[in-house]
């Protein structure tokens, strides 16, 4: 069962982190180098006890964490699933993380769950119902989120309110912070033929408490144009790293995170993409 205490909350660094995985747990313990906070999915510990939530404990004792849902499905028309939020207040009144966040998706309809982070239309309905849920959630969990935005290869014809007015609308109505996701900037800039900096020139960077960084695979569609997909599974390319400098020049020093998921490298690679960070962000600093 999980210790009834939380773990001492320490304050969230504008310094590199790294998204936790069991398999670096004894290279953490060893020598985290420059990585000085963690980013678990909430998903993953909505259990009652075991080793992941003893490993996550102990690891809560020295490192600021971030808790990231994937799977609260703030996007979808119904209600959100009551015992998912449930779990999830009892997992953050547990951990007691430094940041909590979410993602502009949705991912179930009705009882069925889709394993994937689907895209909105931004309308003035779904803004309405996106407030409403994040305000459901942030007055469950007694806490601030921060919201991401997602990674998209094609727009809806029924948006009428541009990602970033949406965005900053829904921080007006909620009082949310945002997660910006580079990646995601990019990616969504290469497939739809946008400029990624003018996106980061309209962003309500005063939100932002907390950034993303990660790796995605290139393709190309069936007429032969660029197609990024966001895989988290390879290193952030330069561009990307390009477009991190531009923004935190812009906003100043935030915790980055180094996001990946799939065909996870050993402990040294992410340290190399976590010192990377640190030294774009002590340029700015």
């Amino acid at each position: 069962m999980l210790d009834a205490s939380a773990p001492q909350q320490h304050p969230m660094p504008n310094a590199p982190g790294v998204g936790y995985k069991p398999q670096h747990f004894q290279d953490i313990l060893a020598d985290a180098g420059p990585v000085k906070w963690l980013e678990v999915h909430a998903e993953n510990y909505m259990g009652q006890g075991g080793r992941p939530l003893a490993q996550l404990r102990h690891l809560a004792e020295t490192f600021p964490i971030s808790c990231h849902g994937v799977g609260l499905s703030i996007g979808s028309e119904g209600d959100l699933d009551a015992d998912h939020l449930a779990r999830l207040k009892h997992l953050v009144d547990w951990l007691n993380p430094a940041l909590f966040s979410e993602h502009l998706a949705w991912s179930s309809h009705n009882s069925h769950f889709l394993n994937d982070l689907l895209p909105l239309p931004y309308t003035e309905e779904t803004l309405a119902t996106v407030a409403r849920h994040i305000d459901q959630v942030q007055e469950t969990v007694g806490r601030q989120m921060l919201l991401e935005n997602p990674s998209t290869y094609l727009a809806f014809d029924q948006s009428d309110i541009s990602e970033i007015d949406f965005l900053a609308e829904v921080t007006r109505r909620t009082g949310c912070g945002l997660l910006l996701d580079v990646n995601n900037v990019f990616v969504s800039a290469i497939n739809q033929q946008t400029d990624p900096r003018a996106y980061i020139d309209a962003y309500p960077l005063a939100s932002v408490g907390e950034i993303h960084l990660g790796g995605h695979d290139a393709d190309h569609d069936e007429a032969g144009a660029p197609l990024l997909i966001d895989s988290h599974g390879a290193e952030i390319v330069d561009p990307v790293w390009a477009l991190y400098a531009y923004t935190i020049a812009k906003s100043g020093p935030r915790p980055t995170l180094i996001e990946w998921d799939n065909n996870l490298p050993d402990w040294s690679t992410l340290a190399a993409e976590a010192t990377r960070a640190k030294t774009a962000l002590a340029e700015v600093a």
